[in-house]
């Protein structure tokens, strides 16, 4: 008897901040601590310049964004407990480490038609993004499988292939959204067609 087995599967974690308790006013006030960053980063307003990033980033300027504000050390408390339960679904032994550690997190406020190039965390184990302000027709993000380069002379995929078997999926924000994934899958951002920015908090969770 033939059969079909599922072997080396790429997970993916979701939940929503905006099931919980006090959402709205919790992420209003992250909203506008990410837009005071935004505003007041002259070194990061700097390095987005002369990278050609499309809005403010403060991935290049800012190690210590949990400490800026009481709400970014209130976002890490919520993050730290869904990466410890993305960690057990993955089956990883951390051993006498026992968990893994906020390595880094970053505030992202994309303009109006921007976009965030495919890219990888190398130095995370878990990597993510938690969705503040998500305005119509903001861009989505998008996975792509990271067997992609070694796939050599295969035929594309059905349009009507299953999620798990195609080349990309992409994934639609709301606010509150909370994606996490292993730190070596290759992801984007896609140009949206918003009026009003799109802001984001990007994270890496790391082993040591």
């Amino acid at each position: 008897m033939a059969a079909v087995r599922d072997l080396f599967a790429t997970r993916l974690y979701e939940a929503s901040l905006a099931a919980t308790p006090g959402f709205e006013v919790f992420n209003a006030e992250l909203e506008a601590a990410c837009r005071m960053l935004a505003e007041e980063d002259r070194a990061g307003q700097a390095w987005c310049r002369a990278n050609g990033y499309g809005g403010y980033t403060s991935y290049a300027s800012l190690n210590d964004v949990p400490t800026r504000a009481t709400v970014f050390a209130d976002l890490k408390k919520r993050l730290d407990r869904h990466a410890a339960t993305f960690a057990e679904a993955l089956a990883f032994d951390l051993g006498a480490r026992g968990r893994l550690r906020l390595d880094s997190l970053w505030v992202s406020v994309l303009r109006p038609g921007a976009a965030h190039s495919g890219h990888i965390h190398p130095h995370g184990v878990l990597s993510g993004v938690v969705h503040v302000t998500v305005p119509p027709g903001a861009g989505a993000l998008r996975l792509e499988d990271p067997r992609l380069p070694l796939m050599m002379a295969a035929p594309p995929r059905r349009a009507d292939a299953p999620e798990a078997g195609r080349t990309f999926v992409t994934l639609t924000p709301a606010e509150g959204s909370l994606f996490i994934w292993e730190s070596w899958l290759r992801h984007e951002v896609l140009p949206g067609v918003a009026k009003a920015p799109r802001i984001s908090v990007s994270f890496n969770y790391a082993w040591r």
